[in-house]
């Protein structure tokens, strides 16, 4: 495979230019308008900041990619999937109320949000995954895979898991409904906390294989009929019924790699890295710490493998802040996402991306 062209621009402006117009000359520049959007509806993929957390990204950019969707003659709209673990965007309604609170809402960015797998996390489709090592059929947000076009602005960050999070990341884990999620973390099936179980059997009316039952006031879940859908995690009231994280960071990378192949095989696809605020967690924290890495810009490509290589490329080239996270760590592995969280292996994502064929790691980068 040849290498993927991938555009940046730093962040410097002028009295002419602004960071937003600048977005829009990196976007239109890198071949956006290559798309035919007459008409069609645009899934806009961006994560809408955990509240409490600050380093997600500006509404006034996704205002940026919204515009020129529309000008091209697209229906856009700004999109997430809930949350695994509980949190402020667990369920459609916490999840708006959260973009909204951080300034998402239609009259700031020109568009509406969706979240894609509905109410309470199960609205879902089951898409196959072509060379498939560990995911045979992914779950995606349904609203996701009815678009017609599918784009992402992703915020570029570390990752406690992962390694980092970027495009890959965003589709990957973000398009997954809430038991895609839970595949993804998980090696096992869901179990219940009888702590915080109030015994309402909601459980046990959801699932087509008899797994929960109720015994005592409290459900319990036979994992020799539970197939490990997840939907049981999506309707429980109280947060009861848990994943047991307890898949290695390298098979949640591979299995990343292969739910991104299920969203964006077969329909176009733009996506876009702001490496701006580059905290050493992910966005989903209720919190961020000091960026770890001074702000390096803004990239476009069309394929997702190469623009995450030549982000984290970017990143490593630039020094450690004083007084982050980075700064105060062993710097043993020669690699800012490695040395700052060192049970990650970032590589492993785009190794497997690459062989199943969502993109290459190698690239040719252009400066505009």
């Amino acid at each position: 495979m040849s290498a993927s062209k991938v555009y940046f621009t730093d962040l410097r402006t002028s009295f002419n230019e602004n960071l937003p117009q600048k977005l829009e000359r990196l976007i239109k520049t890198a071949g956006i308008g290559q798309i035919d959007f007459h008409n069609k509806f645009t899934a806009v993929k961006i994560h809408f900041g955990e509240p409490g957390n600050l380093a997600y990204l500006r509404p006034n950019y996704a205002a940026v990619v919204v515009k020129v969707i529309k000008e091209l003659g697209g229906k856009p709209f700004l999109t997430d999937c809930n949350t695994l673990y509980v949190g402020g965007r667990k369920n459609a309604l916490d999840h708006i109320d959260a973009a909204y609170t951080n300034g998402f809402s239609p009259f700031s960015t020109g568009c509406h949000v969706i979240i894609a797998d509905g109410l309470k996390g199960t609205d879902e489709e089951l898409v196959p995954v072509e060379g498939g090592t560990y995911v045979k059929e992914a779950k995606i947000g349904r609203a996701i895979m009815d678009a017609d076009v599918f784009i992402t602005l992703s915020h570029f960050k570390g990752h406690e898991c992962t390694g980092f999070g970027g495009a890959l990341k965003n589709i990957g884990m973000g398009c997954g409904s809430r038991a895609g999620k839970m595949e993804m973390h998980s090696a096992g099936k869901p179990y219940v906390n009888q702590d915080v179980c109030i015994g309402c059997g909601r459980c046990a009316k959801v699932c087509a294989h008899d797994g929960p039952s109720i015994v005592n006031g409290k459900a319990s879940i036979d994992h020799d009929k539970c197939v490990g859908c997840g939907r049981c995690i999506g309707v429980c009231p109280m947060d009861a019924v848990c994943s047991p994280q307890d898949e290695s960071n390298d098979i949640l990378n591979c299995k990343i790699a292969e739910y991104t192949k299920a969203v964006v095989s077969g329909r176009p696809q733009f996506h876009i890295n702001l490496v701006i605020d580059v905290s050493p967690y992910c966005d989903c924290h209720a919190e961020n710490d000091v960026p770890i890495v001074p702000d390096v810009g803004m990239f476009a490509s069309f394929d997702p493998v190469a623009l995450d290589q030549a982000c984290v490329d970017a990143v490593n080239r630039q020094p450690v802040m004083p007084g982050s996270h980075l700064d105060e760590v062993a710097h043993d592995h020669h690699d800012h996402f490695t040395d700052s969280c060192p049970a990650t292996n970032w590589k492993s994502c785009l190794e497997h991306a690459e062989k199943i064929g969502v993109g290459t790691r190698e690239y040719e980068l252009i400066k505009i």
